[in-house]
């Protein structure tokens, strides 16, 4: 059986970055073509503007899905790529390769950050990752203010804060944040049904 899913969800109108993760189901012994059609699809992606990364992983178990990954600048940028010909090209192409999507999931903003890999549950509520977001800045604020800052007078203001922004963001990107959400990711789901 050959199956593959064109359908797509518009993008949230978001002037922020937007994740794109795709599910795809692969049907026993076609593993090897699916493989160079998704990293083919993958580098095409990759010449658009605005497209800033993509990834591409193999299923955790025997049966689990194949997730791929497009990382973009915005949700227009993501949305050029969707409706393009080329990502077309690449679809009306596939016959043979035996996959189709089973989940998708548009992240945009903060939802990365609580992204559980592999899941396509929402996201938390906005005030959850706000409160969340709020607990992963302040020891980075206030550390900053005492290590950071006294060492950046001598700067111009913009170069002093697009230090402080560069730092920030590594921190909370790479530390604070799957910290904080990894302690709190009871109380971030809610109780499981």
């Amino acid at each position: 059986m050959t199956a593959v899913s064109l359908e797509h969800r518009t993008v949230p109108a978001d002037t922020g970055e937007v994740t794109l993760l795709i599910a795809r189901q692969v049907e026993p012994g076609h593993e090897a073509v699916f493989e160079r059609w998704a990293r083919g699809i993958l580098a095409t992606a990759a010449g658009f503007p605005g497209h800033l990364g993509h990834g591409l992983f193999r299923p955790s178990a025997d049966g689990a899905p194949w997730f791929l990954i497009h990382r973009f600048r915005d949700a227009e940028a993501c949305r050029r790529w969707q409706e393009s010909p080329e990502r077309a090209a690449w679809f009306a192409a596939c016959e043979g390769h035996h996959h189709i999507e089973v989940a998708r999931r548009e992240l945009t903003g903060m939802e990365t950050w609580f992204a559980e890999p592999g899941a396509v549950t929402p996201a938390p509520p906005r005030w959850k990752m706000a409160i969340s977001a709020t607990l992963a800045i302040y020891p980075i604020s206030l550390a900053g203010s005492y290590v950071l800052v006294p060492h950046l007078t001598g700067l111009h203001p913009v170069v002093s804060s697009a230090v402080i922004a560069c730092v920030f963001n590594v921190l909370m990107t790479y530390a604070a944040m799957p910290a904080v959400s990894r302690l709190l990711r009871g109380w971030l789901r809610g109780p499981r049904a």
